[in-house]
Parts: C-alpha cells; sequence; structure tokens
C-alpha cells in the first residue's frame, strides 16, 4: 500500500512539508509506504478549459512541461493521496489551486481518485486554514475519494519554518491523521 503526499508550498522544507512529513512518518510506522512530491516550488499552468483531456481520455493534460501529468501517474499507482498546502491569503497557495483545478478536470472522466483515501493538511499562521482544508477536499469530494479525518482538523499553527513542529495539538492531529488513514487503507485491503 502506498500514500503520495503532495505538497502545496513554495517552501519545499516548510511548516507544510513538517506537518505532512509527521502524517507520512505515522503511516511509516503502520508498514505504509509514503512518497512526498513537491508542488508548490514548481511552475503550474492554471487549466484553460480546452476539453483534449475529455475528448482523449488518456489521463494526461496537454500542457507536458510541468508536473501535472507525472503527478497523476503517482496518483493512479497509490492507494491514496494526501494534499498539503499553506494559507495564502485565507486559502490555499496558487500552486495547490493549479494542481487540483488540472488534477481534478482531466481525472473525473477516468475517476482517478474514486475510493482512494485521501486527506488534507494545512500550515497556517493565524486565520484561513478551514477554507483552505475545504477547498483541498472538494477536489475529493467531487472524485469519490474517501476523505479520512482526525482527531481535530487538519491544520498546523506556525509562521516561520518549522514553527508548526512546537504546534504540539497539530503535530498530535497529523500523527493521529496517519494512523487513522493506515486504519482505513488495512480495512479496506482485508
Amino acid at each position: 500500500m502506498k500514500i503520495t503526499a503532495f505538497n502545496g508550498s513554495p517552501r519545499k522544507n516548510g511548516n507544510t512539508y513538517s506537518l505532512l512529513k509527521t502524517v507520512c512518518d505515522s503511516l511509516e510506522k503502520e508498514g505504509i509506504e509514503t512518497e512526498i512530491v513537491h508542488v508548490g516550488d514548481r511552475n503550474i499552468h492554471g487549466c484553460i478549459a480546452c476539453m483534449e483531456c475529455k475528448k482523449k481520455l488518456n489521463n494526461r493534460c496537454i500542457f507536458d512541461d510541468d508536473i501535472v501529468n507525472e503527478a497523476v501517474e503517482k496518483i493512479i499507482q497509490s492507494d491514496g493521496i494526501l494534499l498539503g498546502s499553506p494559507v495564502y491569503f485565507a486559502d490555499l497557495s496558487a500552486q495547490m489551486k493549479a494542481f487540483i483545478d488540472r488534477v481534478g478536470y482531466l481525472g473525473r472522466p477516468n475517476q482517478i481518485l474514486k475510493r482512494k483515501v485521501c486527506a488534507s493538511v494545512v500550515a497556517m499562521r493565524r486565520n484561513g486554514a478551514i477554507a483552505a482544508f475545504n477547498s483541498m477536499n472538494n477536489l475529493f469530494t467531487i472524485s469519490e475519494g474517501i476523505i479520512v479525518g482526525s482527531s481535530y482538523w487538519n491544520q498546523g499553527v506556525g509562521r516561520d519554518i518549522g514553527d508548526v513542529l512546537k504546534d504540539d495539538e497539530g503535530m498530535k492531529t497529523m500523527k493521529d491523521l496517519g494512523q487513522n488513514i493506515a486504519w482505513v487503507l488495512k480495512t479496506l485491503n482485508k
């Protein structure tokens, strides 16, 4: 079993990464393979609604010069995905939004997320986590993914790199999330 996490933060090793890494560490303790893919430090085209992915139904976008097609292959090969984003102006990062638009649009006819275990995590300074959390989870609900929750909303509080590691409740939430994802995966694969 494998979970692929997509980090939507431009800070490759920032607070969002720390949250995702904590979830992944918890999953690995449960015997689940994980991979963290950084998308927030990449240039990602926004969707232009050209409809080519709907015509071809090949799980590929016409833009082949960014990470999205590679990411879609990883999603297809995974049993579930994690999305992570920092809060920027009370919502998710622009890179994560572009990623979600492209993955969601080209993945829907082929249902690449259907019945995959999904969760999102948010790094925030003070406000906007629920908006970002909901924006990411919207991809899962429309794509028939199985959203896993935790002991609190999947968020960590911190501004400077590493600050979320001092958020005891946030770290506990991430560890619990990993354990819950592992339980769901193992239950589904009995």
